[in-house]
């Protein structure tokens, strides 16, 4: 029988299964937690999840965090920490992956939470930075799980809050961030993204029913496109079942 999922399970299913076991990831609010919370509770039992204010490997929880300040992020962990702590923690180059939401991404892998519009006067305020710019600017591997369509895949941002490639090949290092960092996937309703040696954006997998015209017509700048794209499987009915089970009252699916 076929599994019925929605486009969010699997957008969030797809993310998880990024994550290599025995790694540490840091991550954002809404659907990086539920990622992050999948893997480990699925196929990868020993990756570290770090969160913002504190929470340092913690246990998956009873119900799924509400924000990264939430008590839940402490829930059985191997450590309270604070903000400082945790930044200094990516500093120090223990961030293998950071796991971040957007509202707007351009060719190079930026993203903006900030503003859309013009900053001093903005026709929409967002919740800004947060640990983004930290995690993205530290970390090694940065997954971004967004929603696409023309208004959030833009040519150019309303407001540079995280910084991808910058503007090309080279440009994060020579503003002396780490050398090797940067973002690494991009997880869509569509399918999954990453970046060529010219550090734009290219599309890897696409999700069972997606058409190539699909991807091209959510997109503000043209996105490479390979020859062969391959289709990322379905949802299984144990993935499913973890993640509702994490989820129970549906917060954020």
């Amino acid at each position: 029988m076929k599994v019925e999922y929605s486009v969010t399970e699997m957008m969030i299913v797809a993310a998880s299964r990024l994550l290599e076991d025995g790694r540490t990831v840091f991550t954002g609010t809404g659907m990086p937690i539920l990622a992050a919370l999948l893997a480990k509770s699925t196929r990868a039992p020993r990756i570290s999840i770090i969160y913002e204010a504190g929470g340092m490997d913690p246990a998956p929880p009873p119900t799924i965090p509400i924000s990264v300040g939430d008590t839940m992020t402490t829930h059985r962990a191997i450590m309270a920490a604070s903000m400082d702590y945790t930044m200094c923690f990516a500093q120090a180059g223990y961030g293998e992956y950071a796991f971040l939401g957007a509202a707007q991404i351009d060719p190079w892998g930026n993203i903006n939470t900030t503003v859309i519009g013009a900053h001093d006067n903005p026709r929409v305020r967002l919740p800004g930075s947060g640990g983004a710019n930290d995690f993205g600017s530290l970390c090694w591997k940065t997954i971004v799980i967004m929603r696409q369509d023309r208004r959030k895949f833009v040519e150019r941002l309303d407001f540079l809050t995280t910084p991808g490639y910058l503007w090309g090949p080279g440009v994060r290092e020579r503003v002396g961030l780490p050398s090797g960092t940067g973002p690494w996937r991009v997880v869509t309703q569509l399918g999954i993204y990453g970046f060529g040696e010219d550090k734009r954006m290219e599309l890897l997998r696409i999700y069972p029913g997606v058409g190539i015209e699909e991807i091209r017509a959510n997109s503000g700048f043209d996105i490479r496109i390979p020859e062969r794209v391959e289709v990322e499987p379905e949802p299984t009915r144990e993935e499913l079942k973890a993640l509702r089970k994490l989820d129970p009252y549906g917060v954020v699916i």
